[in-house]
């Protein structure tokens, strides 16, 4: 856990400090010295007697007590010191610079374990190991660069890699975007970027505290924990914006159903993002770009008003904002002439509002007052404009900054001329302003936070009640591997799942007389075989005795058949309900078309499990195919509300199932007043 002596200490030692500043020890006490640290700063070093200036204990004996120490020193050498320092200078802060431990060998991993443990003893704060140090408003305790001016209300920033860390930073700095904390975790060998999320949940003072943090993953050891606070976080009002890298999609490949193909660990994260309400990036330029959108006023809507001076950059934003969902609507109406009457002729008010190259400030300062005053649908405004270099456009800028100020509704500025109006776009920027240089970019990333869900409320979810005796019973007495069809049905009847009506029948006597007492026509489906399709094992209406006794005695000879299912012939719109636990995040839930559509459209929603009702109906709203769900061309729809209830259903099954590995229900077929479950597979691991 993070304590005092990390965040704000009052005495600080560089373990390793160097008067060569091109060495980790040199550049972080000299940045320790530029950036004005106010605490009883020392060096360690055992050659030297001062380094920059600063009083130099060539034996750690002779320290006085120090709070943080910060490490640059062989990774070998590192344990002796914070055994040291941790026991006898009643040190309880680490940050270790150092590499050469888990992530380089077995070696190194035992060395950095040993030195977490001592830190835990002694119940001390460790940043690391093989990391770039920390940032706070109280000290920069980094040896890189850049550095940027610390703000409170800038951003807090927590990255799994220091130098992803440095090009994000320097990607954000130009555009005006500013920092609160960075915190860069390493190898997080005793924190991890969620115990530093959780730091922040748990402090978090809603005057005082950044709103907008930045997460950068390569790992995510404890996802429940960042789903938990990065969830409550956002509830208080902040918003996040993460990157989770190195996903690799390895164990899908081993997938022997439907389900297990389609969930992914990157899926897992895709579904925990969502329900943290997290928005999810891919790259430091849209980690820049949502976080500058966070920095402004939140949109309310999706109608937004493009004001230019140039049409073609316009156009590419206003078809990036039409593509990814929001509205670039026409406006009518008096006002839009009295509008145009203001500006230069040849202007256009249509929207995009194009007043030319030639427009003046003033103009500008019309249209976006006149947005604010006769267009109340409007609930945001994009204003580009750049420069060709033929004169200054500080007043355009400075007046866009004053109603930025006063503005009701967001106002977002892409200015493009970042090297012919480069002192202009400085001064603008100077006022706390930050600029958006590619519009196109800032057009997906506006629809992209636009787009993301608010968080769920993780304690409230009301799952439905099921027969849990029963289930547990069929599940203690069943062996790891697929379960045979009476008890998937057995398992599908205590969870209320309603399904069709099925016999499975191993000789022609059993066929002849199920398939009477089913009525015909029916399907019939070999048992034993994982994908029936792929070996021809499913056979769609059967008419008559002498047609099912025939492909009987065909499909009693599929390899690994063990039996034969009867089913009624049954009509409806295919379905799928899916679940597969992954490691860590607990079970996914997947919802979409079912039959051959699952493979071929791959149209499938997921969450994380424990899954509401509302969730549940979110999921068949964010489908591509919702609307073959409501109905077309005269098809009859499907009881979404029926659909969903399955789906908690199924949640609610694999809660009380752990041992649930992989799930299908595909087909269920689904109308107006019932879906019912034509097959299902579980596959269990005990």
């Amino acid at each position: 856990m993070i304590n005092n002596e990390l965040v704000d200490p009052k005495s600080i030692v560089v373990v390793g400090g160097s008067n060569d500043i091109t060495k980790p020890g040199g550049k972080v006490l000299k940045n320790l010295i530029d950036g004005a640290y106010k605490g009883n700063l020392m060096v360690m070093n055992i050659h030297e007697t001062e380094v920059q200036g600063i009083i130099c204990y060539q034996n750690p004996e002779d320290l006085p007590d120090v709070e943080l120490a910060i490490i640059a020193i062989a990774a070998k050498y590192t344990y002796d010191i914070v055994k040291l320092l941790s026991e006898e200078k009643h040190t309880r802060a680490f940050i270790i610079l150092s590499a050469g431990f888990s992530e380089v060998s077995e070696e190194g991993k035992v060395l950095e374990q040993k030195i977490v443990d001592q830190v835990n003893k002694v119940g001390a704060s460790l940043i690391g190991p093989n990391c770039i140090g920390v940032l706070t408003p109280n000290y920069h305790g980094v040896f890189t660069k850049p550095i940027p001016k610390l703000d409170p209300k800038g951003c807090d920033f927590i990255s799994g890699s220091g130098a992803t860390a440095c090009f994000i930073m320097e990607a954000g700095i130009p555009k005006g975007l500013t920092f609160a904390n960075v915190f860069s975790v390493g190898n997080s060998g005793q924190m991890g970027v969620e115990e530093i999320l959780r730091y922040m949940d748990e402090t978090f003072d809603p005057v005082k505290s950044s709103k907008v943090k930045l997460l950068y993953l390569e790992t995510m050891n404890k996802p429940q924990l960042l789903l938990k606070h990065a969830s409550s976080l956002i509830k208080k009002g902040c918003k996040i914006v993460a990157i989770k890298a190195g996903t690799s999609e390895a164990g899908s490949r081993a997938a022997t159903s439907h389900t297990g193909a389609l969930a992914s660990p990157d899926v897992a994260v895709d579904a925990l993002f969502k329900k943290a309400g997290i928005v999810r990036c891919y790259s430091r330029e849209e980690m820049i770009t949502i976080a500058s959108i966070f920095m402004h006023p939140e949109l309310k809507g999706k109608k937004i008003a493009v004001i230019t001076h140039a049409g073609g950059p316009a156009v590419m934003l206003t078809d990036t904002l039409s593509a990814g969902g929001l509205e670039v609507p026409l406006l009518k109406g008096p006002a839009v002439d009295e509008l145009k009457e203001k500006l230069f002729p040849g202007s256009s008010v249509a929207n995009p509002i194009d007043f030319l190259a030639t427009g003046t400030a003033e103009q500008m300062g019309i249209i976006i007052d006149t947005i604010i005053e006769k267009f109340p649908e409007i609930d945001g405004m994009v204003v580009i404009f750049g420069t060709p270099g033929l004169f200054p456009i500080n007043r355009v800028y400075g007046l866009l900054d004053d109603k930025m100020h006063i503005s009701p509704i967001p106002i977002y500025p892409v200015l493009p001329s970042t090297l012919t109006a480069e002192q202009e776009v400085a001064e603008f920027l100077a006022h706390g302003r930050i600029n958006f240089p590619d519009g196109v970019i800032f057009g997906k990333a506006l629809s992209r936070v636009f787009y993301t869900p608010k968080p769920v409320t993780l304690d409230s979810t009301e799952l439905p009640v099921i027969d849990n005796e029963t289930i547990r019973k069929i599940i203690d007495g069943s062996e790891s591997g697929y379960l045979s069809p009476e008890k998937v049905q057995e398992l599908l009847d205590a969870a209320g799942i309603s399904r069709a009506q099925e016999a499975l029948v191993k000789t022609r006597e059993e066929a002849i007389i199920s398939a009477e007492e089913i009525g015909y026509p029916v399907v019939m489906k070999v048992v034993g075989p994982v994908h029936k399709s792929d070996v021809g094992g499913v056979v769609l209406n059967i008419e008559d005795e002498p047609s099912m006794l025939s492909e009987f005695n065909r499909m009693t000879r599929i390899k690994d058949a063990r039996g034969v299912l009867i089913q009624p012939m049954l009509s409806g719109t295919e379905l799928f309900i899916g679940a597969k636990y992954e490691d860590n995040f607990g079970h996914l839930i997947m919802c979409g078309l079912g039959g051959i559509f699952i493979e071929v459209l791959k149209d499938v929603q997921t969450s994380l499990s424990p899954v509401s009702q509302e969730e549940a109906l979110r999921m068949i709203s964010d489908l591509k195919g919702k609307k073959i769900l409501e109905g077309v061309r005269g098809q009859e729809g499907v009881d979404m509300n029926l659909f969903a209830d399955i789906i908690v259903r199924v949640s609610a099954l694999v809660e009380t199932t752990p041992e649930i590995l992989e799930m299908d229900i595909n087909p269920l077929l689904g109308k107006k007043e019932k879906i019912i479950a034509v097959d299902a597979r579980i596959n269990i691991h005990k």
